[in-house]
């Protein structure tokens, strides 16, 4: 019996090299296989924002940058595992989204998790097309478990 597979776009720590690519690689959290270096078909708001240092993809299409970022292919108990991570619905929100594939040009339709409820300054704060932990922006990401309402954010 085969399991349903799922396709996810991943743009911030959980890429490979980043903070928290060990929820996608820990085979206890189930099954992933990477398929290839992508970059979304919209434009979006990412920043770097809250005393943590997290990439925010802001769910505000046609502002910002075409995104860059790995798509994997994972099942069901990896999805619910990331949903945690995300804390999706309450604070991200997951959805479709167009992607191209870096290697073959391919239009794919992924998973991606959005911040929907957001400061308006956010908007304000320097946008990215390619997000790594430790960079020239000078902001690397803390580690925590404190995720609070996305209207508590510092900018």
């Amino acid at each position: 019996m085969s399991q349903k597979r799922f396709l996810v776009f991943v743009y911030g720590t959980l890429k490979k090299g980043e903070p928290n690519h060990h929820w996608l690689s820990s085979p206890e959290n189930g099954v992933q296989q990477f398929q290839g270096q992508a970059m979304t078909v919209n434009q979006f708001p990412l920043v770097i924002a809250s005393r943590y240092n997290i990439p925010y993809l802001m769910d505000k299409a046609g502002v910002g940058n075409k995104i860059m970022g790995e798509i994997y292919e994972v099942d069901e108990k990896m999805l619910e595992k990331l949903d945690e991570l995300e804390d999706h619905p309450r604070y991200y929100e997951r959805r479709i989204e167009q992607v191209t594939k870096v290697d073959t040009k391919e239009e794919m339709s992924c998973w991606i998790y959005l911040l929907k409820k957001y400061k308006e300054e956010m908007l304000s704060l320097p946008m990215l097309s390619n997000y790594k932990s430790e960079d020239d922006h000078g902001r690397p990401y803390v580690p925590s478990d404190d995720i609070s309402d996305p209207e508590d954010i510092d900018v």
